[in-house]
């Protein structure tokens, strides 16, 4: 019964738009509607086999597209929809009746799927947006309510002048004297052609294939190749995904037809809707950083768009020499506002309504129109991040290329120094000493460690293994660990630089957490300030590693113990949640700008303070609100902690108070 035929037509299928660069396909094809299948071939005498076959069971949406009065340059003009998993198949029919047979027919096969769609887009995906209501997302959601039983168009359109009622033929014969009744059962008599491969459920869809485009990015940064397989990155130009070999790099192809890797960080996907691409938006940046790099600028306009605390809003800080009512200088925070209902229009002044962002900040380049001045100067992106090894799967750093230069301190392990590598890149150069570490377990851990690559993250680059001592090359950060930071600025950091370094810190934290990477060690003095006050952690899961007698409580467990909650001093057992108890500590740390943790006590009477439910005092800094933070973080229950993705929004929420001002 599923393989009885319902329709067949040779209609026209339009390729499925995957990037905003490809171009659009119509192909004709044979339709063959059963009561389980939706199934279509490549109907030319000489190739008749089956190219795609959508299972009933998966269709989510049949409807008519309607056109907008654009033009659709096939012959057949009456199109619809059917979407089906993630996917949207367009088909054109040559008459309205014809397009009507088919919906109505598969609304009827469809009516009794659990995942029918609730809403649905009744124009064409075009050019990277749905042109219904110019969301710039493939899987934005539908905006038009969708009736399963129904047909929007409800009454017929007028007939195209001088057009017959039905243009094209069903298989081989003239339709235009047939009526409605006759129709199905014309439709019925072919059965459809043979697969080669009998049943073909197995079968790829080759049309998918054909249609699948090409991923075309733009660079961020310059990036100079430093091996023969890498490519230059240029700013502002254009490549093509060959392979997204792993997360950090990606093999390309420029303009010219040469081809290497490049680090993923360094290009974003050029799409409409996608602001990275611009260089007035800073993904990264807090609004305590978008001051601080808007003072520095010193520029009246100067501006930059970030994220809101809210995720997925957007924020405009702008620059401006006439704040205040004596003419001071000063920033202003603008919120983007956006419309309700659909479509979605964005505005910072409500009289000034926009399709998309771009668009808006265009406008106010030129308009204050409400703004305490007009957007003039963006702040352009920040310096280059640090690419996860120097080249891809290069990890492995040969000594001889290592140049090395002033000596910056001792840390557990051995001697930091500073270095370049091949005279160009500065990187800090740890010597193991020996004893220091288990060497053979972090060798092995290197590559993954490696891997973990994030801007709020110390970059790990590579190793020296091939002669003694080991060396471990990592990002060098110009402004040295966090605490000597923090204790040289006593007095001068304010209520947002301290939550700024928070912030940053449970950023990097909440990206090992995604990754299921615990630090183990997590302290200010295990993170470092870069030049542009971004701070990085750093050594994360060193601590595994670690053979001195640096940490040791009374029964000889090795852990850092005024940072380490109950579970670590009893049984040992590291988790996420014992790094958010250890993230608690180092706030303390913050918002006392330095100062040592139970600093009266010695580890094993920190052991007994805590496990009997004491809890470090309030730093004078940090208000009730940031305190509360810190007590969630030093819950006895690890499951009653925090995630560091929620700590993030609670430090956000608590840096931004993001209202216009």
């Amino acid at each position: 019964m599923s393989s009885q035929t319902l329709l067949k037509q040779t209609l026209i299928k339009r390729s499925q738009q995957k990037k905003r660069t490809s171009p659009l396909n119509y192909k004709e094809r044979l339709f063959v509607l059963t009561k389980s299948r939706l199934t279509y071939y490549d109907g030319r005498a000489e190739k008749k086999f089956r190219r795609g076959s959508i299972e009933l069971s998966r269709i989510r949406c049949v409807e008519v597209v309607k056109n907008g009065g654009g033009i659709i340059p096939c012959q057949n003009k009456y199109p619809f929809q059917v979407v089906y998993d993630t996917n949207t198949l367009y088909v054109f029919a040559p008459s309205q009746d014809i397009r009507s047979q088919w919906v109505q027919s598969l609304k009827e096969e469809i009516k009794d799927n659990p995942l029918v769609l609730a809403k649905f887009h009744p124009q064409f995906w075009l050019e990277g947006s749905w042109l219904c209501c110019r969301q710039a997302e493939k899987l934005a959601p539908g905006c038009a309510e969708y009736n399963l039983h129904g047909d929007i168009t409800r009454k017929p359109l007028p007939p195209i002048p001088g057009e017959a009622r039905v243009t094209a033929p069903l298989t081989h014969s003239p339709l235009h004297s047939l009526s409605r009744r006759s129709l199905p059962l014309l439709l019925q008599r072919r059965p459809p052609p043979p697969t080669p491969d009998g049943d073909g459920d197995d079968f790829q869809d080759e049309d998918e294939d054909e249609e699948e485009e090409e991923e075309v990015v733009v660079a961020l940064y310059d990036f100079s190749g430093l091996e023969a397989h890498d490519l230059t990155l240029v700013k502002g130009e254009e490549y093509v995904i060959l392979e997204k070999c792993d997360v950090n790099w990606y093999k390309a192809r420029n303009r010219y037809g040469e081809e290497g890797y490049i680090p993923s960080n360094y290009v974003t996907e050029k799409k409409s809707g996608n602001l990275v691409q611009f260089v007035w938006y800073s993904k990264q940046v807090n609004r305590n950083k978008a001051e601080e790099l808007l003072r520095k600028e010193d520029k009246e306009g100067a501006f930059i768009v970030r994220d809101s605390s809210t995720a997925g809003t957007y924020t405009v800080s702008v620059y401006s020499k006439s704040v205040t009512g004596d003419g001071g200088s000063g920033i202003k925070h603008y919120h983007i506002k956006e419309t309700p209902g659909t479509p979605t229009f964005f505005y910072l002044a409500e009289k000034h309504l926009f399709c998309c962002i771009p668009d808006l900040i265009d406008y106010h380049k030129h308009n204050a129109a409400g703004l305490v001045t007009r957007l003039r100067y963006p702040v352009g992106k920040q310096s280059a991040p640090s690419t996860a090894g120097f080249s891809y799967e290069k990890w492995e750093i040969n000594p001889s290329e290592l140049t090395f230069m002033k000596e910056l301190g001792s840390g557990q392990f051995g001697l930091v120094r500073l270095g370049k590598w091949r005279a160009q890149h500065k990187v800090a150069i740890k010597a193991i000493r020996e004893g220091a570490m288990y060497e053979e377990d972090f060798l092995e851990e290197a590559k993954v460690m490696m891997t973990l690559s994030h801007p709020k993250l110390v970059q790990l680059y590579g190793v020296c293994t091939q002669h003694r001592p080991i060396y471990i090359v990592t990002e060098f950060m110009e402004l040295g660990c966090l605490l000597n930071f923090l204790r040289q600025r006593r007095g001068t950091l304010d209520l947002g630089s301290l939550l700024s370094m928070c912030l940053d810190v449970s950023e990097g934290m909440e990206h090992l957490e995604r990754h299921g990477f615990i630090h183990r060690d997590l302290a200010a003095r295990n993170c470092l300030v870069s030049d542009c006050l971004v701070v990085k952690v750093s050594d994360f899961g060193m601590a595994r590693y670690v053979l001195d007698n640096q940490y040791t409580s009374s029964s000889g467990a090795k852990f850092p113990v005024k940072w380490s909650p109950p579970e670590v001093f009893n049984f040992c057992k590291y988790s996420s949640k014992s790094d958010v108890w250890s993230y608690g500590v180092l706030m303390w740390e913050v918002f006392t700008e330095g100062r040592m943790p139970f600093e009266q006590h010695q580890n094993h009477e920190v052991v007994t303070m805590v496990t009997q439910g004491h809890r470090l005092y309030r730093p004078k800094l940090a208000t009730n609100g940031i305190f509360e933070i810190m007590q969630q973080c030093w819950d006895e229950k690890p499951e009653a902690r925090p995630s560091f993705s929620n700590l993030s929004m609670m430090i956000a929420d608590a840096l931004e108070g993001d209202a216009p001002n």
